[in-house]
C-alpha cells in the first residue's frame, strides 16, 4: 500500500511539474539550489529529473504549493481539471525520457548549439518514445534484451528497450524522445580518441530490435526507418546490393550513431525514430558505448583466451580415441597450417569452443572481417563462432613456430604431430647419375667399335641397336645399313653425342 500511495504522489508531482510556467519552475528549481536559467523545455527537463530522482516530501510539497497557488483565482472545477490536461504515463522513468545522471551543480547556460523550444506538455503528455498509456501491471513482464556487439564496450544505458507503440492507424510512425547527458558523460564524448576523422570511439548510439523476449535480440530495422536527431537526419546504413538475380538486397543492421547532431552540453536532445507499423513490433533502446578496434580485441584475445598446448594436446588425444562402437579405428588426424580465410600460413591460429575441429583460422583476418561486417561464422564449419567462444590453440602456436618448412601437420593418437611434406617432395623419382659419353674420359674407356660384335668362340653375337638413332633410321634401306658398317668412325660420333642414364 505504501509503494502504491507513492507511485500515486509521483504520478501527480509530474502532472503539476508539466502545467507550470516558467516562473513557477524558476521557483521550484531555486527552492532546492538548482539553476533557474535556460530555455522552459530545460528547466521542465530539470523539473522532472527532480521530480523521479529526489522528490523529498518537503519538495513534494512546495510542487503542490505552487501548483495550488497558480490554480487559485480559478475555481475549483479548473483545478481539479488542469491535471487531466496533461496525463503522464505510469511507466518507468526510462520509458518516460532518456535520462542519464545529471549534476546537482551544473550552470544550465544555454550554447549557441541549444535547441529551439518544443511543445513539451503534448510531448510528455501524449506519447513519450512513442508509448501509449498503458497500466502497471505490464511492467512485470520480461524485458527485450539487446544481443551483446564485441565492437561496442557499453558505459552506460539510457534508455532501456523501450517497445515502439503506434499512436494512430497510419502506417508511418513517428515516435520522439528526449534524453539529457550529465557533465561527466559530455567529458568522455569530448575527450575520446577519433577512430576515424570526425568519429569519436566514445559514442551515444542508437538500437533498434524486435520486441522478443525468448532470447537476446540482434538489431533489427524496421521498414522505413529513419532517424532525425534535434531536427537533422542521421546517417542509418544503407542496402547492400545483390549480385544474384531475384535476391533482394540485404541492409546491415548496426548501432546508429548519433553523437555529431547531438547537443554536448546541458541542453536537452530530441531523437524522432520514424518507423513502419506493419504488424511487427520493434523495440529501441539507447546507450552510451566505447568502440573498439580489431587490433583491441585481438589484444584482449591474447590476455586472456589462450588455450595451454596441455589443453590443447589432451582435446587431440580425446578426438582420436578409438570409439568402442566405431568399426574403424582413427590413428590421426591432419590439421593445414594454412588459413581458409586468406590462403595464408597461419600466425595466430584460433578457433571457437563450441567447434568440434581441430582446424584453425587467423585471429587476425577473422577480427578484421567482422569490423567491417559482422556476420562471426566459423570458415571451417560455417556454425556461429562469436567472439566470447573464441580460444587461441596454444599448441598449434607451437608447432607453428617449430615447424617452418611444411604446410600441413598429421596429429598421432598420443597427442604428439609430425610434419606433412608436399606431395611433390614424396613422389618424386630417385636421382641417377648422368653420364655423358661424349665426354674425352668416358670415350677412353668405351671399348673399340667392330663388325660384326662376336663372342669369345668367334661365333657373331647379338646384334647392337643404335638408340641415338630415330624411328626412319630403322626403316632405312639394305644399302644405307652396309654403308653405316663401312663407316665406323661415323657411328662413334652418334654414340658420343648422345647420354646414357646409369641407373
Amino acid at each position: 500500500m505504501l509503494e502504491a500511495k507513492m507511485a500515486a504522489e509521483l504520478v501527480e508531482a509530474k502532472n503539476m511539474v508539466m502545467s507550470f510556467r516558467v516562473s513557477d519552475l524558476q521557483m521550484l528549481l531555486g527552492y532546492v539550489g538548482r539553476s533557474k536559467s535556460g530555455l522552459k523545455h530545460e528547466l521542465v527537463t530539470r523539473a522532472l529529473q527532480l521530480v523521479q530522482f529526489d522528490c523529498s516530501p518537503e519538495v513534494f510539497k512546495k510542487i503542490k504549493e505552487l501548483y495550488e497557488t497558480r490554480y487559485a483565482k480559478k475555481g475549483p472545477e479548473t483545478v481539479s481539471a488542469a491535471p487531466a490536461q496533461h496525463p503522464v504515463q505510469s511507466r518507468s522513468p526510462e520509458s518516460l525520457q532518456m535520462h542519464a545522471s545529471y549534476d546537482h551543480g551544473s550552470s544550465g547556460t544555454r550554447t549557441s548549439l541549444s535547441p529551439p523550444n518544443m511543445d513539451y506538455p503534448s510531448l510528455y503528455g501524449k506519447h513519450v518514445n512513442g508509448l501509449s498509456r498503458v497500466p502497471p501491471k505490464v511492467l512485470t513482464k520480461p524485458e527485450v534484451r539487446l544481443a551483446k556487439l564485441p565492437f561496442y564496450d557499453v558505459v552506460d544505458e539510457l534508455l532501456k528497450p523501450t517497445e515502439l507503440v503506434a499512436q494512430n492507424s497510419e502506417k508511418i510512425q513517428d515516435s520522439p524522445c528526449v534524453f539529457v547527458l550529465s557533465p561527466r558523460q559530455v567529458d568522455l564524448i569530448k575527450n575520446s580518441r577519433d577512430l576515424h576523422p570526425g568519429i569519436k570511439s566514445v559514442q551515444v548510439v542508437l538500437r533498434i530490435c524486435y520486441s522478443d523476449v525468448s532470447c537476446p535480440q540482434e538489431d533489427q530495422y524496421p521498414p522505413n526507418i529513419a532517424v532525425k536527431v534535434n531536427h537533422n537526419y542521421c546517417s542509418v546504413p544503407g542496402y547492400y546490393p545483390s549480385n544474384k538475380p531475384g535476391v533482394e538486397p540485404k541492409r546491415p543492421c548496426r548501432p546508429i550513431n548519433l553523437t555529431n547532431l547531438m547537443y554536448l552540453s546541458s541542453a536537452s536532445n530530441r531523437v524522432t525514430v520514424t518507423w513502419g507499423n506493419y504488424g511487427k513490433s520493434y523495440s529501441v533502446g539507447l546507450y552510451l558505448v566505447r568502440q573498439r578496434t580489431s587490433a583491441e580485441l585481438l589484444q584482449r584475445l591474447k590476455t586472456i583466451g589462450v588455450k595451454h598446448p596441455e589443453i590443447c594436446k589432451t582435446q587431440v588425444r580425446e578426438k582420436l580415441r578409438l570409439d568402442p562402437d566405431s568399426e574403424i579405428a582413427t590413428t590421426g588426424v591432419r590439421v593445414s597450417l594454412i588459413c581458409p580465410l586468406v590462403k595464408m600460413r597461419l600466425t595466430v591460429p584460433c578457433r571457437a569452443e563450441t567447434c568440434a575441429h581441430l582446424q584453425c583460422f587467423d585471429a587476425v583476418f577473422y577480427l578484421q572481417m567482422n569490423e567491417k561486417k559482422p556476420t562471426w561464422m566459423c570458415p571451417v564449419c560455417d556454425k556461429p563462432a562469436q567472439y566470447d567462444q573464441l580460444i587461441i590453440d596454444g599448441l598449434l602456436s607451437k608447432i607453428l613456430s617449430e615447424c617452418r618448412d611444411a604446410d600441413e601437420i598429421e596429429f598421432m593418437v598420443d597427442g604428439s604431430w609430425c610434419p606433412i611434406k608436399a606431395e611433390k617432395e614424396r613422389s618424386c623419382s630417385p636421382v641417377c647419375p648422368i653420364l655423358d659419353l661424349g665426354s674425352p674420359e668416358i670415350t677412353a674407356k668405351l671399348p673399340p667399335p667392330s663388325n660384326p660384335i662376336s663372342n669369345e668362340n668367334g661365333k657373331p653375337g647379338p646384334d647392337v641397336v643404335d638408340l641415338t638413332l630415330d624411328s626412319t633410321s630403322s626403316s632405312s634401306s639394305s644399302s644405307e645399313e652396309e654403308e653405316e658398317e663401312e663407316s665406323p668412325p661415323q657411328k662413334r660420333r652418334c654414340f658420343e653425342k648422345g647420354l646414357l642414364s646409369a641407373c
